[in-house]
């Protein structure tokens, strides 16, 4: 049977459009309202499969409606520019689809689908509705099926007949009806007064439809509503007349031309990539055209599946898969291995080629290059293994991410599927996902595989050429490539975990956690769950009496940011703060380290992201050991577990000292804060004296405190009122802080000007090395969206200079290290610190190389300076 299926334009554009914040693209094209109109688009095809399809618009804001009702729709509010500029950008994706798209002069998207609905119910087909106007259910039928959009962009509710008569105990025919009689406030539809829709569908269903309804006026019940039905019957006639749909509007397309039949996918990919629609492109069906491509891309290469190594596989350049699908790669299975070059693309079985002396003397050749996609990871998945890789000339993982870190996608479909090369499916199509996920039968996954290496070597020369055009190929082959490497060895290597010591904190967090509990009781004056906000709530605000800031639909909020909000209004809020970083940390930390301590090494082996955050800095995951609370001695005790893995050795921590106001008096040129940093003053008591106007000598702990917060808000691009939320103060207050930090500074403040304009010329911002950070919203419309949008063309240069310093420094340390032949190892990187574990014969050494290398990474016009300290553990060592 053929299916029909009908769609409400204009509707489905405002549900997208408000559904969503408002997005762009790096052109800076609002997005939002397309987006989310392509994914519904995109689930409909997948649902519904038409053989038919049409979309609707309205032609304007003038119908013949207005003629039987001047102020029909009067009370509409204008559309949003940022949606208008829109509509034709849908109209695009439509084209791409090939999806018919019709609008009638004088008649509305609804008139249009119920004229076709009612010609294709002539022909005995099946129609499909979807729409956010409730309007047309008045079309339901034998036939005829209608989705009502709600929250969200794809959900939606389906009206059959029995929904319709068991939501509204009405027929569908009646709808109109029942807009007669309540009215319809959205489309300034008057009804009659003081008839909700409840009342409506009450005398619909005893009395039939709105003529029987007047018509017994006289026999309603309660005597202002029956005046009502006689005064307004007219009103209610008309109401009911404008709600009826029209079905025999000149709509001159025939069903016929309707017929669908799919879409290309070369050309939706094509429209996805311009715009950035980049998580849909793994949602495009594969047509016979992208098959053809698809084998296109791969027609100069030989596939072939080896049972054994060749000389042919052992050549460079060559591109090289190695299938690691766990994220976590420390002593993960390997579950197959490919190699494509100038000979063909070569899959071999992973233990075959893991035997083979022949092949693991190419991995660890630095003469034989080799391109691969994340070489991090294939480093530690085959150091577990005891097998070493050199000669990584080429990771397209990196390469993708200097080229745009705020991409959300760096596989290596969604990296060629935006520069047009399909040679590769998703690994989550070719594995599945969930529970669903599973190792593939091996000519599925070989020949996925070949096809990833196949793409890899693609990809080397396009994207080589993209970084040379955005002067970011030293970046790449001197820092971040380089870097790689010493993050693998450093998650190889893992740092010595004393189990026994954390389970004594444990022991220890849990007496302090007791004793806060028995102080907390003792306020409140009753026990209760301290962790239940709801025995929480009404101990604090209504026992307690505290004001209520905030309230949830279970009951009185108590969460962080409330409790902190009554901090000084009673001595059993500090005690409940200081109950939850306690708990936090027994449960986060304590518990959580206790969970990831390899069995094997006893060390712990975090996993670094260096492909993650949009200012360069590195994070790591599994766990997280950048996110140590230091705040609290209870949580700096933590570092006291972490301890060398070699009997005598030590533990050595080197520290940037206040690296990113540094940057900011290098990249502003401000002679003030230049000169603060030649002479070694005291960054935060020199910026006391110039806010404050005072001397030396006058300077408070206070006034310190917060010339500090504004030193290390500025390089954030704080706001008066983050400011004033950070030290308690007014908003007029802090912003009288910043004004007079920029008085004080004014290069400060001309740089900052200067990085917004650079960021609305270019669209993005760089930092001395040459990262960029994109930022489509910095001419956006919205104040909020525009506003972050400047504060991070301000913060990210200094920001990802720092990053960048800190990287070059642990490249440069590890080179040296490799260099002299010293023992001593890199463990980790957290923020503006390097950790080492050190043998003492190497102590002294170490203290001056790492200074000496940390402080001459990189020529500022202000020195670096850099703490070297040591101890038994990081604790001590810090």
């Amino acid at each position: 049977m053929n299916k029909l299926v009908l769609v409400d334009g204009n509707s489905v554009a405002y549900r997208a459009f408000y559904a969503l914040p408002l997005l762009s693209n790096d052109k800076g094209v609002y997005t939002n309202a397309v987006y989310g109109f392509t994914t519904m688009l995109l689930k409909i095809l997948q649902d519904e499969q038409p053989t038919h399809m049409l979309i609707a618009f309205d032609a304007g804001k003038t119908t013949f409606r207005h003629e039987q009702f001047e102020d029909y729709k009067s009370d509409r509010q204008k559309t949003p520019p940022e949606l208008s500029e829109q509509l034709p950008v849908i109209r695009e994706v439509l084209e791409s689809f090939t999806i018919s798209a019709v609008q009638v002069e004088l008649y509305e998207a609804d008139d249009i689908i119920g004229t076709l609905a009612k010609r294709a119910e002539e022909k005995d087909w099946q129609v499909r509705i979807y729409t956010g106007d409730k309007d047309l259910l008045q079309l339901v039928s034998d036939q005829t099926s209608v989705a009502i959009t709600r929250k969200g962009i794809t959900n939606v509710d389906w009206y059959d007949l029995a929904a319709i008569q068991e939501r509204y105990g009405i027929p569908a025919t009646h709808i109109p009806d029942m807009k007669g009689l309540a009215g319809d406030s959205s489309d300034n539809i008057p009804g009659v007064p003081k008839i909700g829709e409840k009342t409506a569908l009450k005398l619909l269903t005893t009395y039939g439809g709105i003529d029987e309804v007047l018509a017994h006026a006289d026999d309603v019940s309660g005597p202002k509503m029956r005046e009502r039905l006689k005064e307004y019957r007219e009103q209610a006639l008309i109401s009911k007349q404008l709600a009826v749909i029209h079905r025999e509007a000149p709509v001159e397309i025939e069903l016929d031309t309707l017929s669908y039949t799919g879409y290309s996918s070369t050309k939706v990919r094509q429209l996805f990539k311009e715009y950035g629609f980049n998580s849909l492109m793994n949602q495009i069906a594969t047509d016979e055209d992208s098959l053809e491509e698809e084998e296109a891309g791969l027609e100069d290469f030989e596939f072939y599946h080896k049972d054994e190594v060749v000389e042919d596989m052992l050549t460079s350049p060559a591109a090289l898969t190695v299938e690691v699908p766990a994220e976590n790669c420390h002593n993960a299975d390997i579950w197959g291995i490919s190699i494509v070059n100038q000979n063909g693309a070569f899959t071999i079985p992973v233990e075959t080629a893991l035997r083979s002396e022949a092949f693991q003397n190419w991995l660890a050749d630095e003469e034989e290059e080799k391109y691969v996609f994340d070489a991090k990871k294939m480093i530690v998945a085959l150091g577990w293994k005891d097998i070493e890789v050199k000669g990584v000339s080429f990771d397209t993982l990196i390469a993708s991410y200097l080229l745009d870190p705020s991409l959300s996608a760096h596989d290596i479909a969604d990296i060629a599927g935006r520069r047009d090369l399909q040679t590769v499916l998703t690994d989550e199509s070719v594995y599945g996902k969930g529970a669903k996920f599973a190792k593939p039968d091996a000519p599925a996954l070989n020949d996925h595989l070949a096809r990833k290496a196949a793409t890899i070597w693609k990809l080397k020369d396009q994207l080589a050429s993209e970084l040379e055009e955005n002067e970011q190929s030293e970046l790449f082959t001197t820092l971040e490539l380089p870097l790689t490497l010493v993050l693998a060895n450093m998650e190889l290597q893992g740092v010595a975990t004393d189990e026994k010591q954390l389970l004594n904190m444990g022991e220890e967090l849990d007496e302090r956690l007791s004793t806060l509990e028995s102080e907390i009781h003792s306020l409140a004056g009753e026990t209760f769950n301290i962790n239940s906000p709801k025995q929480l709530g009404p101990i604090l605000f209504e026992k307690l009496e505290l004001p209520v800031i905030k309230k949830t639909k279970t009951g009185y909020s108590t969460a962080a940011d409330v409790l902190e909000k009554l901090a000084d209004k009673h001595e059993i809020i500090p005690k409940l703060l200081h109950y939850r970083q306690v708990m936090k940390l027994k449960s986060t930390y304590i518990e959580g380290l206790l969970k990831v301590i390899h069995k094997d090494t006893k060390k712990i082996h975090t996993r670094f992201n260096q492909a993650l955050t949009q200012t360069g800095r590195l994070s790591s995951a599994e766990p997280n050991l950048q996110n140590i609370p230091i705040r609290l001695e209870e949580g700096r005790k933590i570092r006291k577990a972490f301890v060398p893995s070699e009997p005598d050795w030590v533990m050595l921590a080197a520290d940037y000292s206040q690296i990113e106001l540094r940057v900011l008096a290098h990249m502003s040129g401000d002679e003030k804060l230049k000169t603060a940093f030649h002479e070694g003053k005291d960054i935060h008591t020199q910026t006391a004296m110039d806010v404050f106007g005072v001397d030396i000598g006058d300077i408070t702990d206070t006034m310190r405190r917060h010339a500090k917060a504004v030193n290390f808000g500025i390089v954030y691009g704080i706001s008066d009122y983050g400011l004033s939320q950070s030290l308690g103060i007014t908003r007029k207050e802090a912003q009288s802080f910043i004004d007079a930090y920029f008085e004080s500074y004014p290069k400060v403040r001309a740089y900052m000007d200067e990085a917004i304009l650079q960021a609305r010329d270019e669209g993005y911002v760089t930092t001395l090395l040459k990262r960029r950070r994109y930022l489509p919203d910095i001419n956006n419309r919205n104040f909020n969206l525009r506003s972050f949008a400047e504060r991070t063309a301000m913060n990210t240069p200094i920001q990802g200079t720092a990053a960048d310093i800190i990287k070059k420094a642990m490249v440069d340390v590890a080179d040296a290290l490799k260099d002299k032949d010293l023992q001593s190892r890199l463990l980790l990187q957290v923020h503006d610190e390097l950790i080492f574990e050190v043998p003492p014969s190497e102590v002294e050494q170490m203290q001056k190389l790492v200074a000496d290398k940390m402080t001459e990474t990189i020529n500022l016009n202000v020195p670096l300076l850099v703490d070297v300290e040591q101890g038994s553990t990081w604790y001590e060592a810090k």
